[in-house]
């Protein structure tokens, strides 16, 4: 991001992007309780300038944070006290996520178990070597962009974790840890809306979409 702080601190607007995620899944009935996980080094930081002027309906707490993305949930899990409920897992930076993503998500979870946002793939899809030559067209029908939030039974989620922490394995997301055990994932419509800001033109289209 080419920037001073954190990309999840960078003003969107005038707040913090941390701070306009927190809000969108704040506004969310159905969810009571938020673990915000963040780099040790930030919690007091978090607390006094992220947090303490927000207005908030569900109770928040702070959890550190692991070396990668995976140590991370995996910390944020392994704080929460209830555990027959179901867990969403969101990226700090996608600030744009709907009570309406976030119900659907809750629902499919529910249902089958695990559930998560996508967005099917438009553009044509080739496939290359390492030289970037092409090899083939990829069948782009069934092929989908996964977003977050993704929602997962609570005892499906952690055993699904307990076990990559075992066997060594770190999945590109929380649901490629549920196909690594064999359990089916349900993917939904999210919506192109939905952006991860990771890039100086991602927060540009950001400021865009407020």
């Amino acid at each position: 991001m080419n920037a001073d702080v954190r990309k999840q601190y960078l003003k969107l607007g005038n707040l913090p992007i941390i701070s306009r995620t927190i809000l969108a899944i704040d506004a969310c009935p159905s969810v009571a309780h938020i673990y915000l996980v963040i780099p040790k080094n930030d919690c007091i930081f978090c607390k006094n300038s992220i947090l303490s002027p927000l207005r908030l309906r569900s109770k928040i707490d702070i959890v550190p944070a692991g070396k990668i993305r995976q140590e991370s949930v995996f910390n944020g899990l392994s704080a929460i006290d209830q555990q027959d409920g179901i867990v969403l897992i969101h990226d700090g930076v996608r600030p744009f996520i709907t009570v309406d993503m976030v119900n659907q998500c809750i629902e499919g979870a529910k249902e089958y178990g695990a559930c998560i946002l996508g967005v099917p793939i438009s553009d044509t899809l080739k496939f290359s070597d390492d030289f970037g030559m092409i090899l083939k067209t990829v069948d782009r029908n069934f092929m989908w962009l996964a977003q977050t939030p993704q929602a997962f039974q609570f005892g499906l989620i952690k055993k699904a974790h307990d076990f990559a922490v075992s066997k060594d394995f770190v999945g590109t997301d929380d649901a490629s840890l549920l196909e690594f055990i064999g359990e089916r994932v349900k993917i939904i419509p999210g919506s192109i809306s939905n952006i991860k800001i990771t890039t100086p033109e991602d927060l540009s289209m950001a400021q865009a979409l407020i």
